[in-house]
């Protein structure tokens, strides 16, 4: 379970460079014109082809009111189905929620008290929250270039029930290795393992289906780039049977003479009206994905982050939780203060200050002469 130190691995400028294929990425992102954006770990940029869509499913329930709605249910179903099948899960695994801290939530009030929980230290609010608050006996472990080191030593030292844990860290980056959770697994068959995808999933693929992780959820507005309001969270049978949901609504039941111990377990996640607008949104957000070519889009975010990691080592902009690692994903926090900064946001380059540090993170709709304008302004600080 040893992680390998980082290797510079030079990647060819022609390589990354194809400009017909980024122009007909960037027509659909008009906020681009305006700035240099390095800011969708805070939030995704959502392309036009959404919005128009959004644009006509309000005109449609604005016209036609209930007649419209009244196909709510089979669209549902449509979304539903077009996120499991995105990640390889099914349908049945797979809800559709409003953002991950709901989910989350949900999950956590079903699980039965006094669960002993390992968590990562500095991990996500909406993972470490709503663990503390809660009844539960709560371990850590550290987040640095050692984090798989460190996970396993604590899962032997605690014997934790669940581990939680964000796949990719929102202040600097650092990714878990999916083939250690493989192998932690099957050492701790009974550990169920929680996982939040919201600085993950739609960067990279993802196949629920054999991936250790028993759980897992996300909000989509970084990632996905499908606006605010919208999210999924998919649960293996087999953690069905140490999850205990309570929220209940109509929805939750099949019809108006259901009675709620009727209720099916994924059903507990989706209580109450489902909103066509924001939920259509997600599923709108992954078919253009695809249109465009997933696995292209992915290889480009894989070649870029390498790139960028190869330029910010050679200026000693990364800390050791990055530096020493051989993965990483395509947000990283630079060594930096206040003062740069505001040099940064003086230049029109956005992106937040995170960490002690500046977080930086880099998405298939951007290019070589975005990192290049970056990087000359970190030379000049």
């Amino acid at each position: 379970m040893e992680t390998q130190g980082f290797r510079i691995v030079k990647i060819p400028f022609f390589r990354l460079l194809d400009y017909s294929f980024m122009e007909e990425i960037r027509k659909h992102f008009p906020a681009l014109a305006a700035c240099t954006y390095l800011n969708t770990a805070s939030n995704g940029v959502i392309p036009k082809p959404v919005v128009e869509w959004r644009r006509q499913h309000d005109m449609d329930l604005m016209n036609h009111a209930s007649v419209f709605r009244d196909q709510h249910k089979k669209h549902i179903e449509q979304i539903r189905k077009t996120v499991a099948d995105f990640f390889n899960a099914s349908e049945e695994e797979t809800a559709l929620v409003p953002n991950f801290s709901f989910g989350m939530n949900t999950v956590l009030e079903g699980l039965p008290k006094g669960q002993k929980i390992l968590l990562l230290k500095n991990d996500y609010p909406s993972i470490l929250w709503p663990a503390e608050t809660r009844d539960f006996e709560i371990f850590y472990a550290e987040i640095d270039e050692h984090l798989e080191q460190n996970i396993a030593a604590a899962v032997e030292k605690h014997k934790p029930d669940v581990f939680m844990f964000s796949i990719v860290q929102w202040l600097n980056g650092v990714k878990i290795d999916l083939e250690f959770l493989k192998q932690l697994k099957s050492y701790h068959p009974n550990l169920l393992l929680i996982a939040d995808g919201t600085q993950y999933l739609g960067a990279e693929v993802f196949n629920f289906k054999d991936n250790a992780i028993d759980v897992v959820g996300a909000s989509a507005y970084k990632w996905l780039t499908a606006g605010y309001g919208n999210g999924f969270i998919m649960v293996k049978e087999a953690a069905r049977e140490r999850i205990f949901p309570k929220t209940l609504g109509f929805n939750s039941a099949e019809r108006f003479e259901s009675k709620p111990e009727e209720t099916m377990f994924m059903k507990h996640f989706e209580p109450g009206h489902q909103d066509t607008l924001n939920y259509g949104s997600l599923e709108q957000a992954i078919l253009f994905q695809k249109k465009l070519g997933t696995e292209n889009l992915y290889e480009r975010i894989k070649m870029f982050l390498a790139k960028a990691r190869e330029q910010f080592a050679e200026r000693g902009l990364l800390q050791n939780d990055t530096l020493l690692r051989e993965k990483h994903s395509s947000i990283f926090n630079l060594k930096g203060d206040s003062a740069l900064f505001q040099k940064l946001k003086g230049a029109n380059i956005i992106c937040s200050p995170r960490g002690g540090g500046i977080r930086v993170s880099f998405h298939y709709y951007n290019t070589e002469e975005e990192l290049d304008k970056l990087l000359q302004v970190l030379k000049r600080g």
